[in-house]
């Protein structure tokens, strides 16, 4: 039988009951109210009583006995693993990963895939449910982990067994009827692969999945990104001008269907299949409240709309200066008409947009978030700059001033010559970054953005 080793507690909230108790560091968490605790979904539910008993396991071998009149208030534990388990990885070996296709040699965390559901309710990760069994749907269930992101690909079983490589792909659909009939809402993901679950295949997953709807919120297609590194791998090709019209084609009729019945828009084509075909970019009510951002679902129509509404409130700081912006190759001329509108408020303003191409991974990943330091030194390095060179949080590590290559901040200014400065996704923030010459990102979350939609390193 496994011994109950329980969760080490990393810290104690200063003021807090446990910090009372003389709880400390170093100690470690065995059972609340004699149930042993699995995750922090289990810890939060017993936690929320008015008595609350912690039995605490002290470094000497000692268990100490806590009671907790608290009225459901939070002891003030904080735990050395936020999840209070071990993270699950992902069993499968699709042929569109991105992790597969990345270099040998950067930090152990961008390798890690993961396939947990309790990480898709807390950060909006996308999970394919095939390392899943039915105590961990009923998990989702009893403490209702909704909304739940699922990588479906496709609803024909034996084209999901082939494309996730895992015998359990097909068989594991069961479970969205599951979590339909227990009320639990979802959002779906379709990274396209030509020849796979395009066209007709394409059609009959999104019909299938509008069966759920609206419970089924939305379900993005995104084109599968593509590296130099995929020697050995399943052979794919890029998703092109007519296959990406193909496919808003398909999309949109699914929208008209699902809007008659639902009167939601339910399908979502991503930002980049729209450049792509070089049609424009759908209006921001065809989003239903963009629920897919984290695919690229709507980005910049969003970003325009922002802008559209920080415009008004731009008032000239009087500083004349140069600032330079970055992009990744698609989104650029989309930036740089942004960047325009709000160059016209600020007449003291220069502003350059530097397009960068991806010279790390590949010419065919084009997305901002993917653009590594030695990218922009290679592509900026001797030129005009200006005063300050802005440059979007997503291509940062998440709450660190390090980029995909491990490149700082400091060492892009110190090969660069010019000042950077990391800026919030919104429209709100470029136009405030571009005014302010003291502008700071106060709440800082990088991420780096993957072309299938999955996202490196726990958050």
């Amino acid at each position: 039988m496994k011994k109950n080793k329980g969760h080490l507690i990393a810290a104690v909230e200063a003021g807090s009951p446990a910090e009372e108790l003389e709880i400390e560091v170093g100690d470690r968490l065995l059972s609340v109210n004699g149930r042993e605790v699995e995750d922090v979904f289990d810890y939060r539910t017993a936690i929320a009583s008015d008595d609350v008993t912690l039995l605490i396991l002290k470094p000497d071998g000692e268990e100490w006995e806590y009671e907790i009149e608290n009225g459901g208030e939070d002891p003030g534990l904080v735990f050395e693993n936020g999840l209070m388990s071990e993270y699950r990885s992902c069993t499968n070996n699709c042929i569109f990963c991105f992790i597969d296709q990345m270099p040998k040699g950067m930090r152990d965390t961008l390798y890690f895939k993961d396939d947990d559901s309790r990480l898709s309710f807390l950060q909006g990760n996308y999970i394919t449910l095939t390392n899943m069994k039915d105590a961990d749907i009923r998990h989702i269930i009893r403490y209702r982990l909704e909304p739940i992101n699922i990588s479906v690909h496709s609803t024909n079983p034996e084209l999901r067994v082939r494309m996730l490589h895992n015998r359990f792909a097909g068989e594991k659909l069961r479970y969205l009827k599951t979590l339909y009939d227990a009320g639990i809402e979802m959002n779906g993901q379709i990274v396209l692969c030509r020849g796979y679950n395009d066209g007709e295949e394409l059609v009959r997953t999104l019909r299938d999945l509008l069966e759920y709807a609206p419970l089924m919120q939305s379900v993005s297609v995104v084109p599968v990104g593509l590296t130099d590194y995929r020697e050995g791998l399943c052979p794919l090709e890029p998703i092109g001008r007519e296959d990406a019209r193909e496919t808003i084609r398909i999309v949109e009729e699914i929208q008209k269907e699902a809007y008659k019945k639902y009167g939601i828009h339910f399908a979502h084509a991503s930002d980049e299949l729209y450049l792509t075909a070089g049609l424009p970019l759908p209006e921001a009510d065809r989003y239903d409240g963009y629920l897919q951002l984290e695919n690229g679902v709507g980005m910049l129509t969003l970003l325009e709309e922002e802008v559209t509404e920080a415009l008004p409130g731009l008032r000239p700081k009087g500083v004349k200066e140069t600032v330079s912006a970055v992009s990744g190759l698609l989104a650029a001329p989309c930036v740089e008409r942004q960047l325009s509108r709000i160059a016209a408020c600020l007449p003291e303003k220069e502003i350059f947009l530097y397009p960068v191409e991806n010279h790390f991974f590949g010419n065919r990943i084009t997305v901002t978030g993917l653009l590594t330091g030695r990218d922009l030194i290679r592509e900026l390095k001797g030129k005009a700059l200006g005063d300050r060179l802005l440059l979007p949080q997503c291509m940062f590590r998440s709450g660190e001033e390090v980029l995909l290559d491990d490149l700082t901040l400091g060492d892009l200014e110190r090969e660069l010559k010019v000042k950077c400065v990391i800026i919030g996704s919104s429209g709100q923030d470029l136009a405030d970054a571009v005014n302010d010459p003291d502008y700071c990102l106060h709440s800082f979350h990088g991420e780096y953005e993957l072309p299938d939609g999955s996202e490196t390193d726990i958050k």
